[in-house]
C-alpha cells in the first residue's frame, strides 16, 4: 500500500508543481494565458494541493494499520483495498476543491486581466476558501496524522531498539508537514481577519500580510518537494533497488563508487535476506 500511496503523492505533487510556472508568471504580471488555461490550471491546482495532503493522511492510516493493528491489516490491504482507496482519495481531493472549481474564470479589472476563483469583489467567498483550506488542509489532516502517529510511537517504544530509526522517521514526518503548511495557513488566516475588518488595516500592515502570503505560499509548495526524500530515499527498499542498480552501472567501476556502493549494497541485500528468512519461517 505504501507503494500505491508514494505513486499517487507523486502525480498530486507532479499536479501542484506544473501549475507553478503559470501562476509564478501571475504573480509578477497579469493573466495572458486565457480563460481556458486559466480553468485549467488552478482547477490542476486545487486538485493537486488537496490529494497531496490526502495521500500523506492515507499513508499515515495505512501505517497505523500495520503497526498497531498487524492482523486487521493483513486481513483488509488487498489489491481492492487499495485501488478503492486511492480512487475514493482522489474523489475526496476533488470534491474539496469545490466551489472554488465552478468559478474558474478570468476577469477584466482595473485593465488587468485576472485569473480568479473567485470574483475579486465577493470577499465572503475568499474568507470561506480560506478557512475551509484551514480547516480540510491542515486542522483535519493534522488531527488524524498526529494521532496515527502517536498510537505508532507509543507502539514502537515496547519494541527492541532497533526500530529507533523508524521512530526518528516518524517524528520527522509530522514535523515537516507541520512546518510546511502550518504558516501559510496562519497567514491566510490573518488575511481573512483583515478582510473582515477584524484586525485594524493599513497600508503597512496589508503589505506585511502580503509579503507572509508569499513567503509561506513558497514554503508550503516547497513540501512537494521535500515528500521524495522523506517517504522514497528514507526507504529501505528504494535504497535496496538504487544500490543493486547503480551496481550494474559503469558508475560501479569507478574507484569511490566501489567503496560506498559495495558495502551498502551487501548490508542492504543482508538485511533483506533475514527479513525474507523471518518472513518464510513465519
Amino acid at each position: 500500500m505504501t507503494d500505491i500511496c508514494l505513486l499517487n503523492l507523486a502525480l498530486s505533487d507532479l499536479l501542484l508543481v506544473s501549475s507553478l510556472p503559470f501562476l509564478a508568471h501571475y504573480a509578477r504580471d497579469q493573466w495572458i494565458f486565457g480563460n481556458v488555461m486559466c480553468t485549467m490550471v488552478l482547477s490542476v491546482y486545487h486538485i493537486g494541493f488537496y490529494s497531496g495532503i490526502f495521500f500523506i493522511v492515507l499513508m499515515s492510516v495505512d501505517r497505523y494499520l500495520v503497526v498497531v493493528h498487524p492482523v486487521f491489516a493483513l486481513r483488509v490491504r488487498t489489491r481492492t483495498y487499495r485501488i478503492l482507496a486511492s480512487m475514493v482519495t482522489w474523489i475526496i481531493a476533488v470534491f474539496a476543491s469545490f466551489p472554488e472549481l465552478l468559478y474558474l474564470k478570468t476577469t477584466d479589472i482595473n485593465n488587468q486581466k485576472l485569473c480568479t476563483d473567485y470574483h475579486p469583489s465577493n470577499h465572503s467567498s475568499k474568507i470561506i476558501g480560506i478557512f475551509k483550506m484551514n480547516v480540510i488542509g491542515l486542522i483535519i489532516p493534522l488531527i488524524v496524522i498526529g494521532f496515527c502517529y502517536s498510537l505508532i510511537l507509543s507502539r514502537l517504544l515496547t519494541v527492541r531498539s532497533s526500530r529507533r530509526q523508524a521512530m526518528l522517521l516518524v517524528i520527522v514526518v509530522m514535523v515537516v508537514f507541520f512546518c510546511c503548511w502550518a504558516p501559510y495557513n496562519v497567514a491566510a488566516f490573518v488575511k481573512a481577519l483583515e478582510i473582515k475588518e477584524y484586525i485594524p488595516h493599513s497600508c503597512e500592515s496589508s503589505k506585511a500580510i502580503s509579503l507572509s502570503l508569499q513567503i509561506t505560499e513558497a514554503l508550503a509548495y516547497s513540501h512537494s518537494c521535500l515528500n521524495p526524500v522523506l517517504y522514497v530515499f528514507v526507504g529501505g527498499k528504494f535504497k535496496r533497488h538504487l544500490f543493486r542498480l547503480l551496481y550494474k552501472t559503469p558508475l560501479s567501476r569507478l574507484q569511490f563508487m566501489q567503496n560506498y556502493i559495495t558495502p551498502a549494497t551487501g548490508s542492504v541485500y543482508l538485511h533483506s535476506t533475514s527479513v525474507d528468512e523471518r518472513s518464510a519461517a513465519v
